[in-house]
C-alpha cells in the first residue's frame, strides 16, 4: 500500500480476500485495501484520477453554468467544479496548472523587473540600452504567451459571449502593453515624437506586462487555495463516514465489507470506538453514542435494542449489533452533504445587487480607461503617449471585478459549510437571509418545546384500588391501542417490571376511549364521558384531574368492573433548555408565538413552563396554522415558522423561513428552508446567530470590493498626479486587484470561526 516492508508476524493488520491473507504497516493501509482490493493487486498501476461520465460540473460564482464534465464559466471565466461532492482531496488541477505557471513566470519577472527599475531608479544599465528591449522580450514572451494564457482564452470568451468580465480587462491591458513594447523594439521608427522620451529612446513597458500576468497568477492561487477551505466542511463531513463495516453472516461469523457494499437488512457489528456505518436500529447489545455530529453537543446518547442509530456517529465503550435500514445516498449523513453542497451553491437575493453592478461595471471601466488614455495623451507630460499607456492599462487591471462577484458566494459556502458543522443545514442561501430579516417566530408545542415523547407522570387511585395493580390492567389493554399515550403507560408499566394480563374483547370507542376484559375482569379507560356511559362516577378524582390538566397532563380516568379505580395522568415533559431558548430568542428581539393543536389548558401551562410566550393558540388544525402565519404576514410580519410533524408542513411551506426539526418527520424536512439537527430551541439560536454572521460578512464583502474600486480607479487614472504627484503603474495596481479578492474571501474564511 505505502511501500513499507512488512513482517507477518509482528503486525496487527491482516484482511482476507479470494482466500489470500494480505499483511499491513498500519490500520490505515489496511482500510484502504478492504475498501478496494482490485485497486491494489495484480499488475495494473492506480488508474488516473477522471471524471465521471456524466457528471455534472458548475461555476462557484454563477450555479446556473451547467456542463458536462470541466471547463470554464462563459460568464465569469472561472474554472468549474463538480457539482457533487466528492472524498478525492486531491490537488485542484486548476491551481496545479496555475501553481506550474506562476513559478515560471515568477523566475522570469524578477530579471524583467531587475532590469526595468534598476535603470528607472538608479539610471544603471544592467544591460546596453541597445539590447535590453531584446532581452526584456525574451524575458516577457514566455511569461505572456505561456503563463498568461488561459487569461487570453478567457478574455477571448468573454468578448464572443457577450459576457465580460475580469479577464476581458486583463487580457486587454496585458495585450496592449506586450504589442505596443513588442512594436517599439522591432520598429522603434514609426513612432512620433509624442511616444519619444528624452534622447529620443522609444520606452518598452515589458515589466507593465511580464509583472502584471506574474501577479495577477498569484492572486489566482492564493484565491484557489482559500476557494478549496470552503469544500473542507462537506469532505469533512463525508469522512465521518467509515469506508467498511463488519457484517454478521447467517452463521454468526463476521466479514468486513466496503461501505458500497452494505445493503438494507444487513445485520452489522459495531465494535467499541467504530464510527457506525449506516443509518439503522440497535437488535443486540447497549452503549452510549456520541451523536455530536448530528446535533453540537458533545454528551453521548443511551442506545438499545430497537433505538435508530446514524451512520458517521461514533460508538462508545459498548458493542453494538445493528440492522442496516439506510445505506449509500439514503442516509441521514449522505442527505445532509447533499444539501450543504446544493446550499454552498445557491444564490442569496443580495447577490442581485453585485450582479446588477457588474452588468455595467466592466463595459464603464473600458469607457474609463480609454478616457485616462486620451486625456493623458493630450495633457500629460512627456513622453505622453507613453503615460497615457501606463494609466491606461492601470484602470483596466486594478478594476478587475473578482472581488465584487466573490463577495456574496464565498460567504455562502462558508457559512453553510460551518452551519452544518454545528447541526443547521441550509437548504439555500434565500432562505439563510431571510431569517436575518425574521422578527416572528412561530413554534409548535409538541417534539419543539416539549420532547414529543409524552410519559407517565402520576397514578392516583381511590377506595381498596392498589396503584400497581390498576397500571397493570390499563396497560395490557393500552397494549392493543396506538395512542401515543397509551404508548407511555404501557412503558411505565415495562419500567415496573408488572406483569400484564390476557386481553380479549377489546374495543375502541372513538372520542371516547377504550375498554376490553383482562384475566376475565372488565376494564374502561378515557374520558369523563366514557365514565359517566358506563356508569361510574368520575366526579371523586374531578379536583385531581383539573390539577394534573392545569399543569399540561393529559387525564385518563380507569374504571375495573364497572367501578371508578383512578386516574393515570401522562404529559410531554418540556424540553430541559426550552426557557433558556425562549429568553434568548427573545432577547434578540423576537416575537415568539406557540400554535398547537392541543387543548388550551395545556397549550398555557407550556406557555408558563417556558417563561411566557408572547401568544399562545390552541386546539388548531393544520390549515389554521398556515392560515395564521399568512395573517401575520399580511401585517407586515417576517415570520419563521419552527416545526417537526407532517401536521407542520403547510405553514413550514407559508412561512417566509422554515425551520424544521431533525428529529421530525421527512415532510416537515422536505417543506422548510433550514433543518436544525438538534430537535430543540437552542438549535433556532444557533441558526440566528449563523444567519447574522453570514449576512454581515457578505456586507463587508461588498463594502471591501466597492470600496476598493471606487478609490483605486481614480488613483489608477491618475486624479493624484496634479496635486500630489502620485502615479499607480500597472504593476502595483496587479498587485492591488490581488489584494482584494484575496482580501475578500480571507473575510469569508472568518466564518469558520463564528462560535455558534
Amino acid at each position: 500500500m505505502c511501500g513499507m516492508t512488512v513482517d507477518p508476524a509482528k503486525t496487527a493488520h491482516h484482511a482476507e480476500h479470494a482466500d489470500q491473507t494480505y499483511h499491513f504497516c498500519s490500520a490505515g493501509c489496511r482500510t484502504k485495501f478492504v475498501a478496494n482490493p482490485d485497486a491494489y493487486l495484480g499488475d495494473k498501476q492506480k488508474p488516473e484520477p477522471t471524471a465521471t461520465p456524466g457528471a455534472i460540473w458548475t461555476c462557484p460564482m454563477h450555479p446556473q453554468i451547467r456542463q458536462e464534465g470541466p471547463g470554464t464559466c462563459p460568464i465569469c471565466g472561472m474554472a468549474l467544479e463538480p457539482e457533487e461532492p466528492s472524498l478525492d482531496d486531491g490537488p485542484n488541477p486548476e491551481l496545479v496548472d496555475f501553481t506550474r505557471r506562476l513559478w515560471v513566470a515568477g523566475v522570469l519577472a524578477v530579471p524583467l523587473l531587475a532590469i526595468s527599475m534598476v535603470v528607472e531608479m538608479l539610471g544603471v544599465h544592467v544591460v546596453s540600452p541597445a539590447v535590453s528591449p531584446w532581452v526584456q522580450l525574451a524575458l516577457t514572451a514566455p511569461i505572456v504567451l505561456w503563463a498568461g494564457g488561459p487569461f487570453f482564452q478567457r478574455g477571448w470568451t468573454s468578448l464572443r459571449t457577450r459576457h465580460l468580465n475580469m479577464f476581458t480587462l486583463i487580457s486587454i491591458g496585458v495585450g496592449a502593453a506586450f504589442l505596443y513594447s513588442l512594436a517599439a523594439t522591432v520598429a522603434p521608427g514609426i513612432f512620433p515624437p509624442t511616444f519619444r522620451m528624452h534622447g529620443g529612446v522609444v520606452p518598452v513597458y515589458y515589466e507593465a506586462a511580464g509583472v502584471v500576468v506574474a501577479l495577477v497568477l498569484l492572486g489566482q492561487v492564493l484565491e484557489l487555495r482559500a476557494r478549496a477551505a470552503t469544500g473542507r466542511a462537506i469532505r469533512a463531513l463525508m469522512d465521518l463516514a467509515p469506508k467498511t463495516a463488519r457484517r454478521v453472516r447467517s452463521d454468526g461469523s463476521e466479514e468486513e465489507v466496503s461501505l458500497a457494499d452494505v445493503a438494507a437488512g444487513d445485520r452489522l457489528r459495531v465494535r467499541p470506538g467504530d464510527a457506525i456505518p449506516v443509518d439503522g436500529v440497535v437488535v443486540e447489545g447497549r452503549s452510549s453514542v456520541d451523536e455530536s455530529m448530528l446535533t453540537g453537543e458533545p454528551a453521548p446518547v443511551l442506545k438499545e435494542v430497537e433505538a435508530a442509530v446514524t451512520g458517521g456517529t461514533v460508538n462508545g465503550t459498548g458493542s453494538l449489533v445493528m440492522e442496516a435500514r439506510a445505506v449509500g445516498s439514503d442516509t441521514m449523513l449522505a442527505r445532509i452533504v447533499r444539501m450543504v453542497a446544493d446550499a454552498q451553491r445557491s444564490r442569496a437575493p443580495i447577490q442581485a445587487v453585485a450582479d446588477q453592478v457588474s452588468g455595467w461595471f466592466v463595459p464603464l471601466v473600458v469607457l474609463v480607461s480609454i478616457a485616462t488614455f486620451v486625456v493623458w495623451s493630450l495633457v500629460g507630460p512627456e513622453p505622453r503617449m507613453g503615460h497615457a499607456m501606463l494609466n491606461a492599462i492601470a484602470v483596466l487591471v486594478i478594476a478587475c471585478p473578482c472581488a465584487l462577484g466573490l463577495a456574496t458566494p464565498m460567504s455562502i459556502m462558508v457559512g453553510t459549510g460551518r452551519g452544518a458543522q454545528a447541526g443547521v443545514l441550509v437548504k439555500n442561501a434565500e432562505a439563510l437571509q431571510g431569517l436575518e430579516k425574521v422578527d416572528t417566530l412561530v413554534i409548535d408545542k409538541t417534539g419543539t418545546l416539549t420532547e414529543g415523547k409524552p410519559k407517565l407522570i402520576a397514578v392516583q387511585t381511590i377506595g381498596s384500588v392498589v396503584e400497581n395493580d390498576m397500571l397493570a390492567v390499563a396497560a395490557a389493554v393500552e397494549g392493543q391501542s396506538e395512542h401515543p399515550l397509551a404508548h407511555a403507560i404501557v412503558v411505565a408499566a415495562k419500567d415496573r417490571e408488572l406483569q400484564l394480563g390476557t386481553v380479549t374483547d377489546f374495543a375502541s370507542q372513538t372520542g371516547l376511549g377504550v375498554s376490553a376484559k383482562v384475566n376475565g375482569r372488565s376494564v374502561v379507560i378515557g374520558n369523563a364521558e366514557q365514565m359517566i356511559r358506563i356508569g361510574a362516577d368520575p366526579k371523586a378524582l374531578d379536583a385531581d384531574a383539573d390539577r394534573h390538566r392545569g399543569e399540561g397532563a393529559g387525564v385518563i380516568l380507569v374504571a375495573i368492573d364497572g367501578a371508578l379505580a383512578g386516574l393515570l395522568a401522562v404529559a410531554d415533559p418540556v424540553r430541559a433548555n426550552a426557557g433558556e431558548a425562549i429568553a434568548a430568542l427573545r432577547q434578540q428581539g423576537l416575537r415568539v408565538i406557540m400554535l398547537t393543536g392541543d387543548n388550551q389548558t395545556t397549550a398555557d401551562a407550556v406557555g408558563r413552563a417556558v417563561g411566557g410566550l408572547d401568544d399562545v393558540r390552541a386546539g388548531l388544525r393544520p390549515e389554521d396554522k398556515a392560515r395564521i402565519i399568512g395573517e401575520l404576514k399580511a401585517s407586515g410580519a417576517k415570520v419563521a415558522m419552527a416545526g417537526d410533524g407532517i401536521n407542520d408542513a403547510p405553514a413550514l411551506a407559508a412561512a417566509d423561513v422554515g425551520l424544521a426539526m431533525g428529529t421530525g418527520t421527512d415532510v416537515a424536512i422536505e417543506s422548510a428552508g433550514i433543518t436544525l439537527t438538534r430537535g430543540d430551541l437552542s438549535a433556532i439560536v444557533r441558526a440566528r446567530k449563523l444567519a447574522h454572521a453570514t449576512m454581515r460578512n457578505i456586507r463587508q464583502n461588498l463594502f471591501f470590493s466597492f470600496l476598493f474600486n471606487g478609490i483605486g480607479v481614480p488613483v489608477a487614472a491618475g486624479v493624484l498626479y496634479p496635486v500630489a504627484g502620485i502615479l499607480l503603474s500597472p504593476m502595483l495596481a496587479g498587485a492591488a486587484m490581488a489584494l482584494s479578492s484575496l482580501t475578500v474571501v480571507l473575510n469569508a474564511l472568518r466564518l469558520n470561526t463564528v462560535k455558534l
